[in-house]
């Protein structure tokens, strides 16, 4: 975890750099790509964080999926899953747009993974200067650039009407917004990234992120880090049937409907979500 935590601050002051444009850095060198932009912060963080990676754990016992080096097979066709029991899965940069736009809610995920499950996890929000980080079983801490680590809990918002949503700004189809319309829960923020959307959940500025796949779905790398800092903060992750997520299947999307939560109504969130998704979809 000191290493993780290390690599993760590293990597947060390039992105900064990038981000604030100062002149060693270049051009963004912004490529729009089907998955969604990268830009060559992308890149150069995620170089960044492999190499520190590679040279502490090295690549026998260890893999690394992430989400620059990943290669999307053909349609149809899943990539074999790493044979590694213990995975790396990294997103160097999560809400690329967000970091183009300059909205500030950008992240860096760092996830490790022991048979499919998160174990331990790093999810750096640089503009805000914070770094939260869980390791199985030990709870959930956030710490500032002075290390000083303070532990966070979800809320005990236990009222469905209470619970208040957080949302994309723009990754929302017609299918989603009608979901949005129905659920009994009206209050709503709306932020980029979803390290940062469950970043909000463990400071208790919301309590429910929901993700639906359509043509495209969220990816291991999107998933993995925050759903251990939200579990371990007492939340849960799940699919839309109550199970668990896992990763590095082969198939990096995660299809489906995944919901995420302060836990207290989670399965009462699950079966609203679900029997007004059969609603939607007849």
């Amino acid at each position: 975890m000191a290493i993780a935590k290390s690599v993760g601050w590293g990597a947060a002051d390039i992105l900064r750099s990038y981000y604030r444009g100062e002149p060693d850095r270049g051009d963004l060198n912004i490529q729009e790509k089907k998955e969604g932009p990268v830009t060559a912060a992308d890149i150069v963080t995620n170089q960044y964080i492999l190499d520190n990676l590679q040279a502490s754990f090295g690549n026998q016992d260890f893999g690394y999926l992430t989400e620059e080096t990943y290669k999307f097979q053909s349609k149809g066709v899943m990539s074999p899953p790493l044979s590694q029991d213990w995975i790396w899965i990294i997103d160097p940069l999560d809400g690329t747009r967000d970091f183009i736009e300059q909205t500030g809610e950008y992240a860096i995920q760092i996830a490790l993974v022991y048979q499919n499950r998160p174990v331990g996890a790093v999810v750096v929000w640089p503009e805000a200067e914070k770094l939260y980080y869980a390791l199985k079983g030990s709870g959930t801490f956030v710490e500032n650039r002075q290390g000083n680590p303070t532990r966070v809990t979800v809320s005990q918002r236990q009222n469905i009407a209470d619970l208040s949503l957080v949302v994309s700004r723009t990754h929302r189809d017609e299918r989603f917004n009608k979901l949005l319309e129905e659920l009994p829960c009206k209050n709503k923020q709306y932020v980029g990234s979803v390290g940062c959307k469950i970043a909000t959940i463990i400071e208790q500025r919301a309590d429910v992120y929901i993700s639906i796949s359509g043509k495209s779905a969220p990816k291991d790398w999107d998933i993995a880090a925050p759903e251990l800092i939200l579990t371990e903060a007492g939340g849960k992750f799940t699919y839309l049937d109550g199970s668990p997520l896992n990763y590095n299947r082969g198939d990096v999307n995660q299809w489906g409907c995944l919901i995420a939560s302060n836990g207290y109504c989670h399965q009462e969130l699950c079966n609203q979500t679900k029997e007004i998704l059969e609603k939607i979809d007849a």
